[in-house]
């Protein structure tokens, strides 16, 4: 039971208060242009200084695992330690880990493989500071008065915009001063991110450090793993999510860090024409997610989450294999981002739908985790796809891939819980 701080004048007052939402969302929106500045200037970095497509995929499946296992292991560490203390904690680290590479390689002393550890680094502490904005969202749109769905789709948003932004701005800057100039603008998203957080959110209760946790220690720390791991594991509709996801995150982040970047340089104008593209898909996605915080009422479920899947996915990386030219990929990016930007507040809102608060933490981790797992697998096959099988037999294969497996939520029943009860009756 949460007990009101001093001074405050009670929920009523708590209901209108919109600062800390509007603080979050903001922070949050600073972060994840600085995580897009990172998704383009480093593959862009790599291929520049080693050319080779392979070493693109390895250094992004360097940063990719360590978040796969931060997230896991992370949701019991940010009950100890506060959502607040954590979101400030990891954006330092993360700032910290980005501004070394250029820094180390204007010195003649970066290396490929203090590349990759750096990249390990950034990837370990980056998911606690995404999981602990993430939790702390449904707390402040109550205090807010805002819809859940409504705060879902706008923290979404936010997301999205900050990838339009920082995609669009990355390649420009790219072309302009080069990727160690964009890497340093990186690292300081991170710290005005880490100051918002520390200074806009702190006298939030849901902020803080829980009194109530279990005592410290191995044995403890481990019945909160399994304790989420158990709650996911019995929700079916949670486990179809989480396992389909897996499959689209892998192929998205093979898109994102080798298939996009690889073509941009080999078939298109460079970084500028990388930065456009990846702007229009998030500058879709950032449509979407609006669109769908005004009509989520409306419309049921199932039937939007499985059209806007088949949208998002496949058809992107065919056009990038048999439609050459800027403008036909341009297009079926923005209407790829359009549908994604719908998916991802359908799936947050149904994750804290059916989760309580106290375990919030320990399952989006699981769940972020499991959905993770297979990220960094995508990046390091599709490396090794494009440089022994070429650039367009595997968008071909990776297309099919996707195209498979979206129609999932069309086929397996437990999908048709998306439009089920929601709240307490679903959770029993």
């Amino acid at each position: 039971m949460t007990v009101a701080a001093p001074g405050r004048a009670g929920p009523a007052q708590d209901a209108r208060d919109r600062r800390p939402l509007g603080v979050l969302l903001a922070a949050n929106l600073i972060s994840i242009t600085g995580n897009a500045f990172a998704g383009i200037g480093v593959p862009w970095f790599v291929l520049q200084t080693t050319g080779s497509a392979s070493r693109a995929g390895l250094v992004a499946f360097c940063g990719m695992l360590p978040l796969a296992v931060s997230a896991l292991a992370g949701g019991p560490v940010i009950d100890r330690i506060g959502r607040l203390r954590a979101s400030v904690v990891s954006d330092l680290a993360c700032g910290t880990a980005i501004g070394l590479i250029p820094l180390l390689h204007r010195a003649g002393v970066l290396r490929f493989w203090e590349l990759c550890l750096i990249m390990a680094v950034n990837g370990l502490c980056q998911a606690p500071g995404e999981t602990a904005r993430q939790v702390l969202t449904p707390d402040l749109a109550e205090r807010a008065g805002v819809p859940l769905a409504r705060a879902m789709s706008l923290y979404t948003g936010a997301s999205r915009g900050a990838r339009l932004l920082g995609a669009s701005g990355a390649g420009l800057l790219i072309a302009l001063f080069g990727a160690g100039s964009v890497l340093l603008l990186d690292a300081a998203t991170f710290g005005l991110s880490a100051l918002l957080i520390a200074v806009g959110v702190r006298r939030v209760p849901a902020a803080v450090r829980r009194r109530d946790t279990l005592p410290t220690g191995p044995a403890s720390y481990r019945a909160e793993l399994r304790e989420g791991l158990v709650f996911l594991l019995r929700q079916r509709l949670l486990l179809a999510v989480t396992l389909l996801l897996m499959a689209t995150n892998g192929l998205d982040q093979a898109w994102s860090a080798v298939l996009l970047p690889v073509h941009a340089e080999r078939d298109l104008g460079g970084p500028v024409d990388l930065g456009l593209l990846a702007g229009l898909f998030a500058g879709g996605a950032l449509a979407g997610a609006l669109l769908h915080a005004t009509l989520s009422h409306r419309l049921p479920r199932r039937p939007l989450y499985a059209c806007c899947l088949l949208v998002s996915g496949c058809p992107r990386m065919l056009v990038a294999a048999f439609a050459p030219g800027l403008l036909p990929l341009g297009a079926v990016l923005a209407l790829a981002g359009l549908a994604a930007g719908i998916c991802n507040p359908i799936v947050s809102t149904v994750l804290y739908e059916l989760v309580p608060d106290a375990l919030r933490s320990r399952v989006t981790g699981v769940l972020a985790a499991g959905v993770l797992t297979a990220t960094p697998l995508g990046s390091i096959a599709c490396g090794y796809l494009v440089d022994h099988a070429g650039l367009t037999a595997t968008l071909v294969l990776l297309g099919g891939a996707y195209l498979l497996v979206t129609l999932c939520p069309l086929v397996l029943p437990a999908w048709r819980l998306l439009d089920g009860p929601r709240g307490p009756d679903a959770r029993a």
